[in-house]
């Protein structure tokens, strides 16, 4: 808990460096069209229709769990509809909202009333902050004009509420999603009360920023010592908090905690995706330790909060890491089924022995709900939220590309510097990043000028870039590249990110090797065995048909002589195990003595590098880590004169 509320409290926030652009704003084309309409035909948009905890939630006037999971599915649901102008998402979406406003109790409070048992009491806040969420993106996806006064009769019970119950658990370790709600309706009522009740959900939640300054969870997490802070999905959530409260506490410790609670998360709990582990507790950079799937979508969704904020590159960089590896990873490439925990290196996911802390032994197999149910109902933000941040708006009334994939974004421009922003705008920004380094952005509007500031994210690992067309500031990796602000119909950018390989030196001297966001990992064959069946959906397990055991044969000085890149087509599934859209072939030798971990599913740590084999030079073959279901990322390496 914070030891108590700042003795001056600033009664303004302070601006983010962004802003998020109405939902909808944004549409998807090229493979991310495709990626989320796949999401769409997928769990995303059918749980409704068969999983008992959505179907006949407690949210919807059911008999089934009335507590997170059906906030959690519209969280997701809600964001999946309108960036893709979906008739039918969005008519689940209303229907839903709908059902969820008009049964508000008469004290303010949304959806059911839990009965009190163990650790839960009859008015638990926690899932409140999560249907919160969604109800801000749907009424800045629809104006429903209920939403606002809904939202202030909900905040206004739980001020009265946490002054006899203060936070406890999942919303003790969780508040700063609580937060983003109240600092959202602040800005559209400019209510103070609201900043008195931030500060008192500050006051009432674990401090974060303190926990990050002192951080002394180095190692993996024992099963007794397992608990809220530990948590990976806490901790994933919690790396906004400093952040979130930065803009109304305006202090620089505050400030600097999110970025720091990076740091020690990165440096001892780390891995080459850009996550860190958590299966379900802290758990050491070992790449067979796992990382829960809430986590990934958790810490998406905390850096595009942080992004906003701060303008860092760095989030963006760290963003766009996990959305094209880790994200991937964890689904089937239908989105049919989905893992809870995933690995760096994952050679067998089966129900068996594995490394993790806390979960059980079915925690890496692919299914409907596998260990549990949280990620079935949670998983569905990452993409949507993604997409809805590739562009944010700037504080000078522009434009920013924030990060990159195929879409098109429209705005206002204006007819003339210094006037009134009324022209539609649109920029199509034409990619196969992060498969390939080309992005193309063409504007497009009715005037012989409109005005109107864009810039574009230099990533930090972008240390040759090319920029073809306007352009009136200098490239720095790291930096927003300022365009210009006075555009023609038709007037076109072209940027050319050189997408050298590069390695990064891991656990016991392993390598992992990157392509700009793309991490790759051995492509092992894979055999799909079903387990069991759940109407229109499987559980399997997967289990590899060729070996994994390799050390690679490179030099991290020769890389550009030693790594092959080939490149081929983006499928209709772009990240589908049997058509890569790109590949790296290197050299490397098997290692016998590398293997499972005695009495586990799990390979070994791989031995300290450099290794030494008498086993016979392959070619082999290393695709995205998100294209991959089994895999090896982190590598022994071959000593020199092998």
């Amino acid at each position: 808990m914070n030891d108590q509320a700042p003795k001056h409290l600033e009664h303004r926030l302070l601006d983010q460096a962004y802003t998020p652009l109405p939902l909808g704003t944004i549409r998807p084309q090229g493979w991310l069209l495709d990626q989320l309409r796949i999401q769409a035909a997928g769990l995303t948009g059918h749980l409704d229709e068969f999983w008992p905890d959505i179907a006949d939630s407690g949210w919807i006037g059911g008999n089934a769990e009335g507590w997170e999971r059906a906030p959690y599915w519209l969280d997701g649901l809600i964001p999946l509809a309108f960036v893709l102008d979906d008739v039918a998402l969005k008519a689940k979406a209303t229907r839903w909202i709908d059902y969820i406003l008009s049964h508000q109790h008469k004290d303010g409070w949304l959806g059911p009333i839990q009965s009190a048992k163990g650790n839960y009491k009859a008015y638990d806040p926690w899932p409140q902050f999560v249907i919160l969420k969604a109800l801000t993106q749907y009424e800045e996806a629809t104006g429903d004009r209920r939403v606002i006064p809904a939202m202030q009769r909900l905040l206004r019970r739980l001020d009265q509420l946490l002054d006899e119950q203060p936070l406890f658990v999942w919303g003790k370790s969780r508040w700063a999603d609580l937060l983003l709600s109240i600092h959202w309706l602040y800005r559209r009522t400019t209510e103070q009360w609201l900043l008195e009740l931030a500060a008192k959900v500050n006051a009432q939640g674990f401090n974060w920023t303190q926990h990050f300054t002192r951080f002394n969870l180095i190692g993996k997490t024992s099963r007794e010592k397992a608990d809220q802070i530990s948590h990976v999905v806490n901790n994933a959530m919690a790396i906004k908090a400093p952040g979130t409260w930065y803009l109304q506490s305006h202090q620089e410790v505050d400030r600097n905690g999110s970025p720091r609670s990076i740091e020690m998360l990165d440096r001892y709990h780390g891995q080459a995706t850009g996550l860190f582990t958590g299966d379900e507790h802290l758990a050491g950079t070992g790449p067979a330790q796992g990382t829960e799937l809430c986590a990934v979508v958790e810490y998406m969704f905390s850096l595009e909060v942080l992004l906003c904020i701060f303008g860092d590159v760095a989030y963006a960089d760290r963003l766009e890491r996990i959305a094209y590896n880790a994200l991937p990873a964890a689904c089937t490439p239908d989105m049919w089924a989905h893992q809870y925990d995933q690995q760096a290196n994952q050679v067998v996911c089966n129900v068996g022995p594995h490394v993790w802390t806390t979960n059980g032994n079915a925690a890496n197999i692919f299914g409907l709900e596998p260990n549990y149910g949280c990620c079935t109902a949670n998983m569905h933000q990452g993409w949507p939220k993604f997409t809805a941040h590739l562009w944010l708006q700037s504080r000078d009334g522009g434009l920013a590309a924030a990060a990159f994939a195929p879409c098109a974004v429209t705005t206002l421009a204006g007819r003339k510097p210094g006037r009134e922003h009324d022209v539609p705008f649109t920029i199509t920004e034409e990619t196969e990043y992060p498969f390939a380094g080309t992005v193309r952005f063409m504007v497009h509007h009715a005037e012989s000028a409109a005005y109107l500031p864009l810039y574009v994210r230099i990533p930090e690992w972008a240390t040759d870039t090319c920029v073809q067309g306007k352009q009136q500031g200098r490239i720095t990796p790291g930096r927003f590249l300022y365009l210009g602000d006075c555009w023609h119909n038709g007037d076109v950018v072209e940027i050319d990110f050189s997408l050298p390989v590069t390695a990064q030196r891991r656990t016991n001297n392993a390598v992992a090797l990157s392509r700009g966001p793309l991490v790759f990992s051995l492509k092992i064959g894979e055999e799909f065995r079903p387990i069991k069946s759940y109407g229109p959906c499987r559980d399997y397990e997967v289990w590899p048909t060729t070996p994994w055991n390799y050390a690679l044969e490179i030099d991290e000085e020769r890389l550009a002589e030693q790594v092959r890149v080939e490149t081929h087509g983006i499928s209709p599934v772009p990240f589908d195990p049997a058509h890569p859209p790109v590949t790296l072939q290197v050299t490397g030798r098997r290692l016998p003595q590398w293997d499972l971990q005695v009495g586990r599913f799990d390979a070994m740590d791989p031995p300290p590098s450099p290794v030494a084999s008498d086993q016979q030079r392959e070619l082999l073959t290393l695709v995205p880590y998100g294209s991959t279901h089994l895999r090896i990322t982190e590598f022994p390496v071959l000593r020199r004169d092998e």
